[in-house]
């Protein structure tokens, strides 16, 4: 097996924003010597001699503090808003040629030591324009990875001249035995902008995370990226990896601290210091981004076999007040963005709830083992919304749905924003023990609405689990409250459903036509509630 050999560079020359210049000792095992890598600091003088009687301190190891000295001084800075040029064969890449090139699995980092770990590397081209600097750092000492076209497989793909030395890479990936203790699966991945996604056992890829989101659904969304990571080397027999990022953006700067801990419900503990460059009222923290293109709450005509498609199915959200809150997502017709205020959040998350296959029918896709993200705050969160933004998508390749936190206060420069949460990866969550709206149907009503320029329809919500199971016998003591924003309730009622084992609610709404209709529901035993609130959106067409 060929093995990668890293120099070692102290956290003393953290500051360079290029790799520190490499000589023979930073060689590819069977590889030629890679030629020297400037680095847009000047040269370090040498050191002096030093007498062999005088004992030197060790060199100060790498701590998440200096990266959060590099992200204050580089938010000090005019923003470098222009990647290097890539070579044109790169930059001409198609999505299928781009994923023809491979890192070479013998080649993987982290695993002499007798690590569980690997890491793998992500060539530049395609839509990956923006190299990034990759680290290992052992025992507290920091080594670049450099850059070899030895390192990929590059498939039927054939470049006129050689790549340059110290192109770099677009980012990286871990693979550790997540689902037999035998075999390396993914694990994570770390690749374009700030966007970073992870697996428990036995899931597929499906919504993603990022550091930080910068006006989303806003004309000009800024997309802040990732700019340099350092990886810690797992200990023989550590069951988590350490990962550092250096973050980068027009409005802002900003490091982070993941901890991955892979196992039957993966999770990322996340420290974050934010730097604003600028004033920021529309800053997004803890974002996830999905899809949602179609599902049993939105049957409007398609071409297609399977009834359901989407990562996502709805948004839940645990409020600092102890509610829990339901919102079904949508493909809506045109972009439209919900808020929901609180303070301290407990926690939110898009949630993948219906596992049932039948719902897809997708053999390849398998929606059905789409993972979920849950976003649990740590400390003071302070006030502030979870917003969720919706936009059009007209097939199932773009992501359409991003929800984050957004702190009341704005952001400013010099006052940097340190928040911490933890990101877990769950397969059917059972987050809290009320009654859960597992089922969101809606209908045309035959009969008219109050007035010509008005429209009715009907919701239908499903609820299970819970204490409900236990009511099915006295049904007449559950009871629905509804709340209706922008319209009125022209009929309710609540019914047992034998199938679930749990009670289906319906509600007639009568709204003026073009307006957006807000509805809440919940059901209640003896004035308390027994479910989470159901939260819905009708876009009432013209």
């Amino acid at each position: 097996m060929h093995t990668l050999k890293l120099r070692v560079r102290t956290a003393m020359s953290l500051d360079r924003r290029r790799f520190a210049a490499l000589s023979g000792a930073a060689l590819l095992a069977g590889a030629s010597p890679l030629r020297a890598q400037t680095s847009s600091q000047p040269p370090a003088p040498a050191t002096p001699p030093v007498s062999p009687t005088v004992a030197q301190p060790p060199p100060p190891s790498f701590r998440f503090e200096d990266v959060s000295d590099r992200a204050r001084r580089l938010a000090s800075e005019p923003f470098q808003a222009a990647p290097p040029v890539l070579p044109p064969e790169l930059a001409a890449l198609d999505y299928d040629a781009y994923r023809d090139i491979r890192f070479r699995p013998e080649r993987a980092l982290l695993g002499d030591n007798g690590s569980a770990f690997r890491l793998q590397l992500f060539h530049l081209g395609f839509l990956f324009t923006r190299p990034v600097v990759v680290n290992i750092v052992q025992r507290g000492l920091v080594a670049p990875v450099p850059y070899s076209a030895s390192l990929f497989d590059y498939g039927k793909n054939r470049f006129g001249a050689p790549l340059p030395v110290g192109l770099g890479f677009a980012g990286f990936r871990l693979h550790y035995p997540l689902n037999d203790p035998d075999k390396l699966d993914e694990l994570a991945v770390f690749l374009g902008a700030s966007y970073f996604r992870f697996l428990s056992r036995g899931q597929r890829y499906g919504l993603s995370a990022r550091a930080l989101a910068i006006g989303s659904g806003q004309p000009g969304e800024e997309f802040p990226f990732f700019r340099e990571f350092w990886i810690e080397q797992p200990a023989k027999g550590a069951e988590h990896i350490v990962i550092y990022a250096l973050m980068d953006g027009a409005s802002v700067t900003g490091a982070y601290q993941i901890i991955l801990r892979p196992g039957p419900e993966t999770a990322a503990e996340v420290r974050s210091e934010i730097y604003p460059r600028r004033s920021l009222a529309a800053m997004g923290v803890a974002p996830l981004t999905s899809m949602f293109f179609t599902s049993e709450n939105d049957r409007r005509l398609r071409d297609d076999f399977r009834s359901e498609i989407h990562d996502s199915d709805g948004l839940l959200m645990h409020t600092g007040g102890g509610e829990w809150i339901w919102r079904p997502l949508a493909n809506p017709p045109a972009p439209r963005s919900s808020h929901f205020g609180d303070r301290n959040p407990a926690g939110f998350g898009l949630l993948q709830r219906d596992r049932n296959f039948a719902r897809y029918e997708d053999l390849e896709a398998r929606y059905d083992l789409r993972p979920s993200y849950w976003v649990e705050p740590r400390g003071d969160w302070g006030e502030g919304t979870v917003d969720l933004i919706e936009l059009n998508t007209p097939d199932e390749t773009n992501d359409n749905i991003v929800a984050f936190w957004t702190p009341a206060k704005p952001a400013e420069p010099g006052e940097p924003l340190r928040l911490s949460y933890v990101i877990r990866s769950l397969d059917s969550p059972d987050l809290h023990r009320g009654g859960k709206a597992t089922g969101t149907f809606q209908t045309a009503l035959t009969g008219p609405a109050s007035a010509p320029d008005r429209v009715r329809r009907r919701f239908m919500v499903d609820f299970t689990s819970g204490d409900l199971p236990f009511f099915l016998g006295s049904p007449k003591r559950v009871e629905l409250f509804a709340d209706v924003q922008g319209g009125t309730v022209a009929r309710r009622s609540l019914e047992p459903n034998p199938v679930t084992r749990g009670f289906r609610s319906y509600l007639d709404i009568d709204a003026p036509k073009g307006s957006t209709v807000e509805i809440r529901s919940y059901l209640t035993v003896d004035g308390h509630a027994v479910t989470e609130t159901w939260a819905f959106a009708w876009a009432v067409p013209a």
